[in-house]
């Protein structure tokens, strides 16, 4: 069977974003209105370093820059021109001399460079982040770049209010920890002079009412990845903010800074990322941030695939992986009936419910049966792995690990401990939402619509009681079973499960 490679290079597109600190290049595939993600390269090439104080760029600088594009530009050989989208942020907006770098970066990429502006960046910056982390109600997108820092107010795919802010973590490295003296004073330099940067545009954003903080990247990424490097499953909070500066100060300079989870590539400008991280959680009284999914390149992406449906991009998702992994998608729904049953029943007498609550359950119960795609015994855990392992497109980087770990704790042995890497707000939440699908799915074993009656829930702290019909369990002595099974694996998870009849 032979493919016309031509039909191929026409599902491609690609985008490169020039920032300060990193050139990132993206490159996609569209198959059946689903994006593919089959290339990704990223170079540090830290272009503001070289940016001095009457806004010149070094030769040495642009000689980085020219040098990591000769290697994107192979990669764009096999992307239609018309597929390609190539802009340049904040250091190329301030530096005199950026016509230098332009003319020659267009020569080696063959192809028109765009130095878009603040506003065009943060939209672009809120349109990645909407596509790739869907969102009910308002959202916070802060993204810290290498000169700049992008806030963005939205709903949905519409950014409400934004602005980009000269401050980046390249920028306030070379001003406020030039000699890399890590020092009490330094981060108090460099937070004062953010919140300054801040001021005049704070009241615009904390006027509005959002239902999460999302960082893009960045800062945002590396503090992620060293909580969950110490085991920690849980949204960045400002004491986590400042434990890590006092950690920061006890190395007394960079060239020692040495933290767990942190990237090599990220440790010279981390101190300084961290620092405008908490001016904004400070100023705009954010109490925590998780981490999006996408940021400019994914905008730059989306944006180019005008007739890409970007509406319910959730339901697409669980879809895709449904039909990918053979899940019997009619039993998810089963499941998510009952389960959807029970949690308005919990929620009428617990504070504890929200809206990511409500998401994550119900992914879970959709895609419960992924790790059947390999084996029936283990199928749990199988899912659990594979939830691990594929793109969630619409679900931030916190639920994607609630999802998982729902899917991995839906059947067999409860494992009482595992939630503890979550924040403790959280834990209550999330142990009933597993003790939800546990008892969705058993209650739907015969996998048949119409089969069960009327149920209800009452809900005392861990003290559960199921009732149902009079001499329905008896005539059901399969279902009768597997809840007295689950009765007891609860009990010894020091979980109490009572099963009534009316």
């Amino acid at each position: 069977m032979t493919t016309n490679p031509a039909a191929i290079s026409d599902q491609l597109y690609a985008a490169v974003d020039l920032g300060s600190n990193s050139f990132h290049l993206v490159i996609v595939r569209v198959v059946s209105g689903s994006v593919q993600i089959i290339g990704k390269v990223k170079q540090k090439v830290r272009l503001a370093a070289g940016l001095n104080d009457d806004f010149i760029l070094s030769q040495e600088s642009m000689e980085r820059g020219w040098t990591c594009l000769e290697s994107f530009a192979e990669r764009l050989q096999d992307v239609p021109l018309s597929n390609i989208k190539i802009v340049a942020t904040a250091t190329l907006r301030l530096a005199k001399n950026a016509d230098v770098f332009i003319a020659k970066a267009e020569k080696i990429l063959r192809h028109k460079l765009e130095v878009i502006s603040g506003e065009e960046e943060a939209k672009q910056i809120y349109l990645g982040v909407a596509y790739t982390s869907a969102n009910q109600g308002n959202s916070l997108v802060i993204d810290i770049g290498g000169a700049s820092t992008e806030i963005i107010i939205g709903n949905d795919m519409t950014p409400i209010n934004l602005v980009s802010l000269d401050m980046g973590c390249v920028t306030f490295m070379e001003r406020y920890f030039n000699e890399g003296e890590l020092s009490e004073s330094n981060f108090t330099r460099a937070i004062k002079e953010a919140k300054s940067l801040l001021a005049p545009v704070v009241s615009d954003f904390i006027t509005f009412d959002w239902q999460q903080c999302l960082g893009a990247s960045g800062t945002p990424q590396a503090i992620t990845e060293i909580l969950v490097s110490r085991g920690i499953s849980d949204s960045i909070r400002l004491d986590y903010l400042h434990k890590l500066k006092e950690e920061c100060i006890q190395f007394n300079h960079i060239d020692s800074l040495r933290i767990d989870g942190l990237a090599e590539s990220r440790r010279p400008i981390f101190p300084s990322g961290l620092a405008i991280l908490i001016a904004l959680f400070e100023q705009l009284n954010i109490e925590e941030m998780q981490i999006s999914g996408g940021a400019l390149r994914e905008g730059l992406i989306y944006g180019m695939l005008e007739d890409t449906q970007v509406n319910n991009r959730r339901q697409q998702t669980l879809l895709n992986i449904a039909s990918r992994f053979h899940i019997d998608i009619e039993q998810g729904k089963r499941v998510l009936d009952v389960a959807m049953s029970l949690y308005q029943q919990f929620c009428a007498s617990s504070e504890l419910c929200n809206i990511d609550a409500h998401t994550v359950l119900e992914a879970a119960c959709l895609l419960h049966e992924t790790g059947l795609h390999i084996e029936y015994k283990q199928h749990h855990l199988h899912g659990a792995y594979i939830l691990s392992h594929v793109p969630l497109i619409g679900y931030t980087k916190l639920q994607k690990q609630c999802i998982r770990e729902l899917v991995k704790g839906h059947r067999q042995e409860i494992n009482a401990q595992q939630f503890v890497s979550y924040h403790e707000s959280m834990q209550p939440l999330l142990e009933a939402l597993q003790r939800i699908l546990r008892i969705a799915c058993l209650l739907s074993i015969r996998r048949k619509n119409n089969l069960l009656p009327t149920i209800s829930l009452s809900v005392k702290e861990d003290n559960w009681q199921l009732t149902f019909p009079k001499n329905w369990l008896k005539e059901h002595p399969l279902i009768d079973a597997e809840l007295a099974n689950e009765k007891w694996l609860q009990h010894k998870a020091g979980w109490k499960l009572e099963i009534l009849s009316a």
